[in-house]
């Protein structure tokens, strides 16, 4: 009798589990994905109707007209300059931490472990605690107003991660297939290049997908070193979109709705390498 409830407890232990993880990430996709809901269904309103039917019912007409007047007002030239600085940032970002990950996860050398826990130490320094220091240095250096000053913020500060997880990915590699390159003949430069780098395909996406979110909503930075109208990034769009006494709350809503979307597909399109990624540089790392 013992062995045969034995089996029927756990399974009913099994479904009360289920239902609670189930339940829980019900409740955490509402409390996700319900801002999103309502900054879309926002943008569909005009500013005199948000006012007098509220922002919690469907709109009643729905109105489209916000969309053209945020595209004809110089809404892709926020995009495309955000797109340019977030693609060049992260090939940088990807090369380097690529080629710092190798030695420290396939080779040994004095001072390895000592080198790998720095750049882990790094990760916990905050990134915008250096920002006066930063600003006054592209000050220095004559590069305000300059789109690619973001560039040197935007790679370091994504190295550390990077590399930590990069690291802890060519680590799941197996030794086998360097040891055969190696009676083959093959260098450790053709072994990175035709070996390494191909197996961390999924790795970089990973850093890729994980850093692009990060970059593409950065707003401190952009904000300190881009005051000129004309080279503001999308996360500094608002202002062209704000009135100086007042303010079209439905246009606004618009705006960031347009400007989210990019990196919510790009992470629905992606999400599995993302995950495989992680995990896989969890491992060892």
């Amino acid at each position: 009798m013992s062995n045969f409830a034995n089996p029927q407890r756990e399974k009913m232990k099994s479904r009360i589990a289920w239902t609670i993880v189930i339940f829980l990430a019900v409740i955490w996709l509402i409390i996700t994905i319900g801002p999103f809901i309502f900054m879309a269904l926002n943008s569909f309103r005009d500013k005199k109707m948000m006012g007098r039917q509220g922002v919690l019912h469907l709109p009643d007409p729905w109105y489209f007209k916000n969309y053209p007047d945020v595209i004809t007002n110089g809404f892709f030239g926020f995009f495309f300059r955000s797109v340019i600085i977030v693609s060049i940032s992260l090939v940088l970002m990807l090369i380097i931490s690529a080629f710092a990950a190798y030695p420290l996860a396939r080779m040994k050398f004095k001072l390895r472990g000592l080198l790998y826990a720095g750049i882990v130490a790094m990760m916990s320094v905050p990134m915008h605690v250096t920002l006066i220091p930063v600003y006054q240095m592209t000050n220095t250096m004559g590069l305000n107003n300059n789109l690619f000053s973001l560039l040197g913020p935007y790679v370091a500060f994504a190295l550390p991660m990077a590399v930590f997880i990069l690291t802890g990915f060519m680590m799941t590699i197996p030794s086998e297939m360097e040891e055969a390159a190696v009676i083959d003949g093959c260098n450790k430069y053709n072994m990175f290049f035709r070996i390494i780098l191909p197996l961390s395909k999924a790795g970089l996406s990973t850093l890729a997908i994980y850093n692009a979110v990060g970059m593409w909503n950065e707003f401190a930075f952009a904000n300190t070193f881009l005051t000129d109208i004309r080279v503001k990034t999308l996360p500094l769009a608002l202002g062209a979109f704000k009135g100086e006494h007042s303010q079209d709350t439905p246009l606004i809503l618009t705006v960031l709705t347009l400007s989210a979307l990019p990196t919510i597909i790009l992470f629905i399109i992606f999400q599995d390498k993302l995950v495989k990624g992680m995990m896989a540089g969890a491992v060892k790392g």
